[in-house]
């Protein structure tokens, strides 16, 4: 029964919070100029980057595939260090008294270890399969 008001409590909460941030996002008007500038620049760039994606590829979905890979895989690299970080936290920190924190913790690095070298390899799997058996 906690574990249903629990959760019920968070998807509300989640709700209530996105609800807020876009009506915020809504009542921001951009007029600086130089904010502009920086958004269109940073436009740009990204359709250079798949269309260079595209080119070496080539083909639009094998660009669009290697482009989205390889942005997950860096962002992947700062999430997965903060999930190993607060395994640590649960394993040698709060896990010296619990042993279910402990072995959290464990799983936790376990899981986050995994998901970052699968993130980063992931790519690598892409491009040698497309460019080495398909072209």
């Amino acid at each position: 029964m906690k574990k249903a008001v629990t959760m019920i409590l968070i998807i509300f909460i989640m709700s209530f919070i996105s609800l807020f941030s876009v009506s915020f996002a809504t009542a921001i008007n951009i007029t600086d100029t130089n904010t502009t500038s920086k958004i269109i620049e940073t436009k740009n760039s990204m359709a250079n980057a798949v269309d260079q994606y595209i080119t070496n590829y080539g083909s639009e979905s094998y660009g669009w595939t290697a482009y989205t890979l390889h942005v997950i895989s860096i962002y992947s690299i700062p999430v997965c260090f903060l999930g190993i970080i607060v395994g640590a936290l649960f394993q040698y920190v709060i896990g010296v008294r619990r042993l279910d924190m402990r072995h959290r913790g464990s799983r936790m690095m376990m899981a986050f270890i995994t998901l970052l070298v699968v993130a980063q390899v992931l790519p690598l799997i892409f491009a040698l399969v497309v460019r080495g058996w398909v072209h």
